[in-house]
């Protein structure tokens, strides 16, 4: 996608309040497209700022790396790193809430989020990365376009926003540290 940038986002409150406002409309913007990323219909604006604030405060322990796409001044995709694992998983990671506003999808967006995410991992020298998805989705199917191994399927593991279930898969990838 021409004239977007992958920035990794920190903690700082400054970036916080320049950024909650943007995430916030790309989460709720997923939900009302019928996304299962773990909100139900009637989810809003200011749910979705206070789950990135909790994400925020996240970044700041060091458990989540925070990535954003940024088209001019504007968010428009993000994807998370999840670096809190127990003792005997320091070289796993697990990625979560890849998110695009629909406005920037089949643009390529998500799949710079993905090798970008896959580059942080490395510098957090983790070599197993996790993940799980709506079987059958846009999503699920990124993931196989960019080498990500199928574990299987879970039977109606989640819902979607509109109470219906849905399969997820779960997939994971090697990659050198």
């Amino acid at each position: 996608m021409t004239g977007v940038t992958i920035e990794k986002l920190d903690a700082d409150p400054k970036t916080v309040r320049a950024a909650v406002a943007d995430l916030a409309g790309i989460l709720a913007d997923c939900v009302l497209g019928g996304a299962s990323v773990g909100f139900m219909a009637g989810f809003g604006i200011a749910e979705a700022a206070l789950y990135f604030r909790k994400v925020f405060d996240d970044v700041a322990g060091g458990k989540t790396v925070l990535l954003a796409a940024r088209q001019g001044n504007k968010i428009v995709g993000t994807v998370q790193l999840g670096l809190d694992t127990m003792p005997n998983q320091p070289h796993r990671a697990e990625v979560k809430k890849l998110l695009v506003h629909r406005s920037a999808r089949n643009a390529g967006v998500g799949e710079r989020l993905m090798r970008d995410i896959e580059r942080f991992a490395r510098h957090h020298d983790r070599s197993l990365l996790v993940l799980d998805t709506v079987t059958d989705s846009p999503g699920y199917r990124l993931y196989e376009r960019l080498g990500w191994h199928r574990v299987g399927v879970i039977p109606d593991y989640a819902l979607l926003p509109d109470g219906s279930f849905c399969d997820t898969t779960v997939f994971y990838k090697r990659i050198a540290p």
